[in-house]
């Protein structure tokens, strides 16, 4: 055992000089003392172990036990805090308990005391891990005696828009699957999308639709496929020959839907289904057949490109599903993030559903033009763009277009005054004329990559007033009056620190969700900052000490980094919410990983050579961005750990239920487990409740449950929704980083949950190509059927 103790004592040396090491620039930076002084004593304990003293037991004991109270004086008694600061001093503790370290120190007998106190902690730790696996179990009931029949209509049985309606809400009033029998879901098919033609990657993020018992969804590479939605075998499949050359995430989240008014019954395209591609097309298909809609555009197609500045390929196109309103379909773009000063146009663009004609173009930054650009113009590059999905109001003639930030994101110094007002702002057009009706911005002169980008959600209060929630990636979330834009819920401006960077404009306050709660996860600080092992967690609290951080809207300059809370992540992202306009309750889920962000000096991003991608990445997203045409770079990343976590404590990811007649919050918990993460990429496998980054929205039903995938986790979960009890899970080939959606099938009487586990770059998710379907086990009985 000698030379085990001594390699131990070597380890515990080298963990000792390392916070001091750090220790001592976080004391002069103004922080804790503890990891000096820690240090040093680690140092006395290397030393006594390699002597093979007993006595490095007592003083490790001293150590642990001191330790101890202070983190419970920082943290309290909360898990994941104590877990950072005393789980590596635990471990190497009960290592030293053991007996036979202690005969090789010369300890003999071992005493009751220590083997009591090992036997304790080994208990301690048999009953936590039987705790987690006994908590991830499924606690839905299975009652499968008098199951709800079919849907009073077709369509409440159907799903015919990403949000099952224009308005977003994610909701369907299908009862089949209740709190009482949904521990009885089971799989009961999957379909594969195949191998990617070019053989990279592509994010599987689509919300199918269910019209006419088919099945329709896009692969990231823009094919279409119908399938049978009773069992899931394809029915066609449209192959797009999508050029993914220089695309940022090949994504497609779904297709639309149109029946034509004054169509035949049985004449061809008298229904269409809509993709628009990654590489800027729009096609309209035969629902039927699958086969290209030859009257629209040409050929079934339209260029998106035409009109547009010329710019590398991939810096502009489409990954979010057309919005279909007054037989128009209107779409926005994705614009790379952060490269140059003029990117592709923001452009907002309607197009005639039968014919592809260009119906009316939103450029602010020519207002009155409605057309296409003269012959050697193009659409105003540069401006905010929206590549999130827009949703409509039919009645009140308006779609509601959730905007993005004036490219590049980091500065303003560039921006012109129409690009300032419409930046990070929720728009609502006028469906017949695309002229903005009203707007209300999120962010003021947005230096943060607030981008907004989660849909819109429509619904009416009890009292018939018509709302808009706008989620946001600051975590607030705004109920406007959809007919004006005119707050719901009280908003204040409230004041931030403004920006100094050079000649840069200022905001010195930004809008406030007051009335509502806010999703913007725990306040920062010093404490709070999180390591699994105390090396890191050192290093964390000083980079924190190392940066700026002035609360909400921290300004980003050149030098040193800021902490930019919530991060660029969120908050809340593309999945947006689900609203149950029944019991008027809306399901959040929401992410909390910061960013640690710098402006570089532009002679500084000349010296290194940064300048604009020709190939857009995850890592041109999260990385060094070039913001040629303006006076500075950016340094853009996570605010992670030396083990690639995230710096600050679990949680990273919330789930949350808020009653929007009284703004008040009903219920809010971790949202997964670290059974797919942990340190330096490695997963856990370990199903221990933590709350985990998160991507993907969810589906609330009438039966009073939420469905949702988009965690870090591999797993589909159900909640109750007005108790937050979570009642089952399934297990994913990777992150369900997807909408669900649900529907009904006559032929076996039952309601379905579909989800596309396609998993997630951003955060480290998997990659699968897999559709899969859930349903209660076929054959049970309905209610009003005879026995």
């Amino acid at each position: 055992m000698t030379w085990l103790n001594r390699l131990l004592a070597i380890l515990v040396l080298l963990l000792g000089i390392s916070l001091i090491w750090i220790g001592a620039q976080l004391l002069l930076a103004g922080g804790s003392p503890y990891y000096v002084a820690g240090g040093l004593a680690f140092i006395a304990v290397a030393g006594l172990l390699w002597r093979q003293s007993a006595r490095a037991l007592y003083v490790y004991a001293a150590i642990w036990t001191l330790s101890l109270a202070w983190s419970v004086w920082e943290a309290g008694f909360a898990f994941w805090p104590l877990l950072g600061r005393m789980g590596l001093l635990t471990v190497i503790g009960i290592w030293l308990l053991t007996p036979w370290v202690r005969r090789s120190l010369g300890v003999v007998p071992v005493t009751r005391i220590s083997g009591g106190m090992l036997g304790v902690a080994l208990l301690g730790l048999l009953a936590g891990l039987s705790w987690t696996f006994w908590n991830d179990r499924i606690t839905g009931g299975t009652d499968l005696a008098g199951l709800a029949g079919a849907p009073a209509s077709a369509r409440d049985g159907e799903w015919h828009h990403y949000g099952n309606l224009q308005a977003g809400r994610r909701f369907s009033p299908l009862d089949q699957i209740t709190p009482a029998n949904v521990g009885a879901l089971q799989e009961v098919w999957r379909y594969s999308t195949g191998r990617e033609p070019n053989g990279q990657p592509a994010p599987f993020q689509a919300t199918p639709l269910m019209v006419d018992d088919r099945l329709y969804v896009c692969t990231g590479y823009n094919d279409v496929i119908a399938l049978d939605p009773e069992s899931g075998k394809q029915i066609w499949r449209f192959e797009a020959h999508a050029d993914a050359t220089g695309v940022f995430g090949q994504t497609c989240r779904g297709v639309t839907y149109f029946a034509a008014p004054d169509a035949a019954a049985g004449e061809s395209c008298a229904a269409r289904i809509y993709t628009a591609t990654i590489d800027s097309r729009l096609i309209a298909l035969d629902p039927q057949t699958g086969q290209p809609c030859t009257d629209f555009g040409k050929e079934g197609e339209v260029d998106l490109l035409r009109g547009m500045s010329k710019a590398p390929t991939g810096y502009y196109h489409v990954s979010s599903p057309p919005t279909l309103v007054s037989g128009k379909l209107v779409i926005g773009g994705w614009v790379t993030d952060g490269q140059m000063v003029g990117e592709p146009s923001g452009v907002i663009r309607a197009y005639d559903a039968i014919t592809g004609k260009l119906a009316w173009a939103w450029d602010m930054g020519a207002p009155d033009r409605m057309g296409e650009p003269a012959p050697g113009e193009t659409y105003t590059p540069g401006t905010p763009n929206s590549w999130s999905v827009m949703s409509a109001d039919e009645e009140l003639g308006m779609v509601y277009v959730p905007m993005g930030n004036a490219t590049p994101d980091y500065t303003g110094l560039h921006r012109t005054p129409e690009m300032e007002r419409y930046s990070t702002s929720v728009v609502a057009l006028d469906a017949e004329t695309g002229r903005p009706r009203w707007h209300f911005q999120t962010a003021h002169h947005d230096i943060w990559d607030y981008d907004v980008g989660s849909q819109p959600v429509l619904f009416d209060l009890p009292d018939g007033r018509p709302a808009l929630l706008q989620p946001t990636k600051r975590g607030e979330l705004f109920m406007l009056d959809r007919r004006t834009g005119e707050p719901i819920a009280e908003v204040a401006e409230l004041p931030v620190t403004p920006s100094k960077a050079d000649g840069d404009r200022a905001s010195p306050t930004q809008p406030f969700s007051v009335g509502l709660p806010s999703f913007e996860g725990p306040r920062p600080s010093e404490r709070s900052m999180w390591g699994m092992a105390l090396v890191d967690q050192a290093w964390c609290r000083l980079k924190f000490r190392q940066a700026r951080f002035d609360g909400h809207m921290t300004p980003i300059e050149t030098d040193r980094a800021s902490i930019i809370w919530p991060g660029s992540l969120g908050g809340n992202n593309w999945g947006s919410i689900a609203v149950d306009p029944v019991q008027g309750i809306a399901f959040v889920n929401s992410s909390h990983v910061l960013n640690y962000n710098r402006l570089i000096p532009r002679e500084e991003a000349d010296r290194i050579g940064l300048k604009p991608v020709a190939v857009p990445s995850y890592e041109n997203v999260a990385g060094p961005v070039a913001q040629t045409g303006t006076p500075y770079a950016a340094s853009v990343a996570p605010f992670l750990s030396l083990l690639v976590a995230p710096c600050t404590e679990p949680p990273y990811g919330l789930v949350s239920a808020v009653d929007l007649v009284s703004g008040k919050l009903l219920w809010q918990k971790p949202f997964g487990t670290a059974r797919d993460s942990g340190p330096l990429m490695m997963p856990l496998g370990i199903p221990i409740p933590m709350g985990v980054p998160n991507i993907g929205g969810g589906v609330v039903t009438g039966s009073g449950l939420a469905f949702i995938g988009a965690t870090q986790e591999h797993m589909i979960r159900a909640y109750e929704l007005r108790s937050g009890k979570e009642l089952w899970h399934g297990r994913l080939p990777a992150g369900g980083n997807a909408t669900p959606m649900t529907y009904w099938s006559d032929r076996s009487g039952r309601q379905f949950v579909v989800i596309a586990a396609g998993g997630h770059g951003g955060i480290l998710s998997g990659y699968s190509n897999e559709l899969i379907a859930y349903a209660l086990p076929q054959g049970t009985r309905v209610q009003g059927e005879k026995k």
